[in-house]
This record gives structure tokens, C-alpha cells and sequence, in this order.
């Protein structure tokens, strides 16, 4: 379904990447919840989490995210609910999590279903010139490609026992593109989980590996935070003759 091309890596790469993935999951969980409560999101993070699902043979899990800028909403979930205090929502978006994760291990199994999920997906990424007309710009979610990837989600991983029940309010998840969005995000966090099992992620790792994972998710907010200043002051800065 998506992969990695193998390559050599040392390990504070491949534990960097595998934190990307965590990220992932976290972003699309929190996503679902927004959207299912709300009917809107953050739309940086949905546009970085719904474009991953088509990066099927990507090098590194930057390639895939597009970098972490992307993934700030997941890392800073990361950060902060790894180590702080959980309230009655934040609790709802572990169950989101763990539920995502749950769905990735019974696709892992299902060698037909991922073939058949790996081979769709292909064809809409060959497509995705199409989507960015469909939206006229790159930083909007093409609601061709939500609804495309919300009945290939429903083809399949909503195929799965026990199926991931959505809470929120009635009136958005009635809503076609808002619950197309929604189940676009499930097979976005799906994806995710898949990159971070093949990057060596495993669920205990949440538990005896937590403050490890929000200084790791800290560490790379602030590099995304320097690049981003450096490149402002790039922008500022005044022409100089040689």
C-alpha cells in the first residue's frame, strides 16, 4: 500500500522519521475530531495530511509530508499530550488513535485489501494535477479528491471489524463534503500508521517512550521555527551589490 524505498539510515534518522509518522496519526485523529465536532479543521494540516495518502514510493517520510511544517499541528499534539494532562477531549482523540492504529494492524493482514487500496490510490495520484485545477490552488483540499478518497475508505477499511465510530455533531457528519473530509482523514491517519509500524513504531512505545517522543516532537518544532524565521529574514533582507 505505501512504502518506504529501502534505504540506508542511521538511527536518530529513522527514529526522526518515525516520529513524523507519529505526528501523522496524532494530526489525522485530531483532524476527525474537528471536523466531526466543528465542520472545519485547520487547513494547512488537512491539505499536508490528505496529500500523504498518494506518496506511495517516497524516500523519506519528509518526502512524504512535504516536509514537517505540514505536521505542526501533529507534532505539538505530541508535545503537549504526551506529557500534560488529558481532559475529556483529548481523551476522545486517543480513542481516535488507537482506533487508527488498530485498523492499520487488520489492513497489514489483509494482503488483497492493501493491493487493491495501493492500486486506487495510484491511479488518483497520477490525477492530482486535475485536483489542484479543481481547487485553483495548492493549499485547498480538492473536494473531487476528498470524496474519491472517502469511497475508497468506505470500500474498504470501512469494510473492517470494529468499524471507527465517528462522535460529533449530527448536522456536519450529514454533510457530504464535510464527511468526505472525515473519512479522507481516517485513511490519511491509516497511512500514517503504516509508515510508522515499517519505521518500527509500537503502541508501548506511547507509554515507556512518551517524554522521549515530545522532546524529539520539541526538537523538530524548533528547527520548522528556525527555518521559518531565516527564511523571513531571507525575505527582508536588502540587496547587495558584489
Amino acid at each position: 500500500m505505501f512504502y518506504l524505498h529501502p534505504r540506508r539510515c542511521n538511527l536518530s534518522t529513522q527514529y526522526h522519521d518515525r516520529i513524523l509518522a507519529l505526528a501523522g496519526i496524532f494530526q489525522a485523529a485530531h483532524l476527525v475530531q474537528q471536523l466531526a465536532r466543528h465542520g472545519t479543521s485547520n487547513r494547512t494540516a488537512l491539505v499536508t495530511s490528505i496529500n500523504s495518502v498518494l506518496a506511495l514510493d517516497s524516500k523519506t517520510a519528509q518526502d512524504i509530508y512535504g516536509g514537517a511544517r505540514g505536521l505542526t499541528l501533529g507534532l505539538q499534539l505530541l508535545r503537549d499530550r504526551l506529557i500534560g494532562r488529558a481532559d475529556r477531549s483529548d481523551m476522545q482523540m486517543a480513542r481516535y488513535v488507537v482506533n487508527i492504529m488498530q485498523l492499520e494492524r487488520k489492513l497489514a493482514r489483509d494482503i488483497s485489501m492493501l493491493a487493491a487500496i495501493r492500486e486506487r490510490l495510484q491511479s488518483l495520484a497520477e490525477q492530482m494535477p486535475a485536483f489542484t485545477t479543481d481547487t485553483g490552488t495548492d493549499d485547498e483540499v480538492s473536494p473531487t479528491l476528498a470524496a474519491k478518497l472517502a469511497e475508497l475508505y468506505g470500500m474498504t477499511l470501512s469494510t473492517l471489524t470494529p468499524r471507527i465510530m465517528v462522535s460529533g455533531e449530527q448536522g456536519y457528519l450529514a454533510n457530504p463534503t464535510i464527511s468526505d473530509k472525515v473519512r479522507a482523514a481516517l485513511l490519511a491517519g491509516t497511512r500514517s500508521a503504516y509508515l510508522w509500524r515499517q519505521l518500527g513504531g509500537q503502541r508501548w512505545q506511547l507509554l515507556l517512550g512518551r517524554n522521549a517522543i515530545a522532546r524529539e516532537a520539541m526538537r523538530i518544532l524548533d528547527q520548522v521555527n528556525s527555518d521559518d524565521t531565516a527564511e523571513a529574514d531571507a525575505d527582508h533582507g536588502e540587496p547587495r551589490g558584489e
